[in-house]
């Protein structure tokens, strides 16, 4: 792949979907299909916007890997709706999204837009390995600031962010982040790190925000020269800070795995070029009659066949 590969953070984008089209999109049967809808429609704008050549819907095959939560067990926790033995614990999503899902992954599926999810894996960790393999430019499109970690702009690689819908999006590259959090992509996990994310249940370093962990990057260019000058007497550290890193020592050795996104995930073999006509226009074609998915789907069709 060597043109512009858009990468879908596709459960971010779809609970942005459900919560910004109401809920009175419904199917002919009466069930609500503002999500699927909704991200027809984001998927559309974004094509038009952005013109991809490749476009991948990366998806949650485990959106709590255990390996994770073995590092941190507060991560994600709690958004854990019911634990199960052996297989992923059950997250919270709202009553009337939650059959969304299935549609959302059968719409796609006949469209032909390559769907991918790894069991043991988020979907930022796809995202990452497909960015990390990436020959050509690459759009990231998510809700998630967790992603910035991947900005570059020396191969070309931004997050596209939804301020409002899809139809504002903040182009994120290394100068909104400087500007924002006075990091570059490759430090904006180790921010994220220090500062914790209640969110995603990560404690961070107790008295170290946001603004004192970008000076501390500053001065010590990466979390492995801040540990190390907490260790040196002559560094630059008040007390406190000195203190406080030294007491998360334990969560410092343990965080990075958990905060950075992998890259390394086996990927399955899988066509990402833009479809320009359905791939199964009969499933299609019963799936948008069942689900009275109308315009939304025909605008899509529409420019994908431009």
């Amino acid at each position: 792949m060597t043109g512009r590969l858009m990468l879908l953070d596709t459960a971010s984008l779809y609970f942005r979907a459900y919560f910004g089209v109401p809920d009175s999109v419904k199917a002919p049967d009466g069930t609500p299909v503002n999500a699927v809808r909704g991200l027809l429609d984001f998927i559309d704008r974004l094509v038009k916007d952005h013109r991809p050549e490749y476009l991948v819907a990366c998806m949650d095959a485990d959106w709590r890997p255990r390996w994770r939560v073995d590092l941190i067990p507060t991560y994600k926790a709690h958004r854990v709706a019911a634990e199960h033995e052996g297989a992923p614990d059950a997250e919270e999503v709202p009553d009337t999204l939650a059959p969304q899902v299935p549609v959302i992954e059968e719409v796609l599926e006949a469209i032909g837009i390559a769907r991918v999810g790894v069991a043991g894996y988020e979907a930022d960790d796809v995202i990452g390995t497909f960015t990390a393999r990436a020959k050509g430019p690459v759009d990231i499109v998510t809700g998630d600031r967790d992603l910035y970690q991947l900005v570059d702009d020396a191969r070309g690689i931004r997050v596209l962010y939804p301020l409002k819908g899809v139809g504002t999006l903040q182009l994120t590259d290394e100068a909104v982040l400087r500007e924002k959090y006075g990091v570059d992509g490759r430090g904006y996990a180790d921010l994220a790190l220090l500062r914790g994310d209640p969110s995603d249940g990560l404690p961070g370093v107790a008295g170290i925000g946001e603004k004192t962990a970008a000076k501390l990057l500053a001065e010590f260019g990466d979390l492995a020269g801040i540990m190390a000058a907490v260790d040196d007497p002559r560094a630059k550290l008040t007390p406190s800070q000195r203190r406080r890193l030294t007491e998360a020592r334990p969560y410092v050795a343990v965080a990075p795995k958990v905060v950075r996104v992998a890259d390394d995930v086996p990927l399955p073999d899988v066509g990402t070029a833009l479809p320009q006509a359905p791939s199964d226009p009969a499933a299609l074609e019963e799936l948008a009659r069942r689900w009275g998915l109308g315009g939304s789907l025909q605008r899509l069709l529409t420019t994908l066949a431009h």
